[in-house]
């Protein structure tokens, strides 16, 4: 063997082994946020609602559930404000290292769209993590109102512009959108009353002081059976199981009408993709477990966690029609 090779070898020897402690720590490093999960900092769901609201009650359940899945403390933070722009805007900025994780529900993808400076892109500054579940409103009018259905109800409107009144839970919400939609789509004008939150605005639709409001089913469903509120129509194309003797949008002569209410988990825009891979999987058996099923049954709601790339679509859809509806509509939203 001439000398030049065996002048090489411990070269070469070494040049290996750097090569191989760069590999192995290239694993390392990309499993490195799931095991610094394990006892050291904590993974926080930010719910940008106040507690006691529905989003915080699911953000504590998947937190809960997560926290077993992925052997470490995950806990719900609440960060209110801006109908959930400010916890958005919080998220956002975090670092991307899987630590940070926002509890998205139906305003993350409706206030941006309605007010610009929303202080957040839904979609540029964010990584999809995984679908929770989702599941359709409820149209509803004050008992004394003479519809039966969506149709007659805007038949009603049509000869009265104007006269009716319409509660939401706040201006650029995803209440205050479904009006919205429905005058872009029928011509009809209704009053919106924004409130703070849909609980007075339902207090108020059975009073008779507005006549008409779009809800979760499970707020709704008691003064439904009561025979407090009348429901005229779910806001997806089919049935409910929830409500199934209420029409969907599709007899409601809507068939491309549909707008669910969602709960979603995204990330900081830059999370790593193996991460947001590992809870997503964490996520897929959450929302499998039994008791989490009949919990979301209970709430009229439809597990429905996938691919992060199809919460991604889902996302932009949701958030491309909704400006849509706001530039029809002219909708000049200069503050929540």
């Amino acid at each position: 063997m001439s000398s030049a090779v065996c002048g090489r070898r411990p070269f070469l020897q070494a040049l290996i082994t750097t090569a191989l402690t760069g590999a192995t720590w290239t694993v390392q490093a990309q499993s490195a946020p799931s095991s610094a999960w394990h006892g050291q900092r904590p993974i926080r769901i930010v719910v940008p609602f106040a507690p006691g609201a529905g989003t915080d009650a699911m953000g504590r359940l998947v937190a809960g559930k997560l926290s077993e899945l992925l052997g470490t403390s995950v806990v719900v933070e609440n960060r209110t404000g801006a109908s959930g722009a400010i916890g958005a805007q919080e998220v956002a900025k975090a670092p991307p290292d899987g630590h940070s994780l926002l509890l998205a529900a139906a305003p993350f993808t409706t206030v941006p769209a309605a007010l610009p400076t929303a202080g957040y892109d839904p979609i540029a500054s964010f990584a999809p993590v995984g679908m929770i579940a989702h599941g359709p409103l409820v149209w509803v009018a004050n008992k004394d109102v003479p519809a039966s259905t969506l149709p007659e109800l805007v038949a009603w409107a049509r000869q009265r512009p104007g006269t009716l009144n319409y509660g939401s839970a706040g201006v650029g919400g995803i209440n205050h959108l479904l009006l919205e939609s429905l005058e872009s789509r029928t011509g009809v004008f209704i009053t919106h009353i924004p409130y703070r939150g849909i609980a007075p605005a339902t207090l108020d639709a059975v009073a008779g002081q507005v006549q008409l409001l779009t809800g979760t089913i499970p707020a709704l469903a008691p003064y439904i059976r009561d025979g407090k509120l009348k429901a005229l129509a779910v806001t997806s194309p089919e049935r409910s199981p929830a409500l199934p003797q209420v029409p969907g949008m599709k007899e409601a002569g809507m068939a491309d009408f549909n707008v669910l209410n969602y709960f979603a988990l995204v990330a900081p825009k830059g999370t790593p993709e193996a991460v947001v891979q590992q809870i997503n999987a964490a996520l897929a058996k959450v929302v499998d477990m039994p008791d989490v099923k009949e919990r979301l049954g209970r709430d009229a709601l439809t597990a429905a966690v996938g691919r992060p790339d199809e919460l991604g679509r889902f996302l932009q859809r949701d958030y491309e029609s909704w400006k849509a509806v706001v530039r029809k509509q002219g909708l000049k939203i200069e503050a929540f």
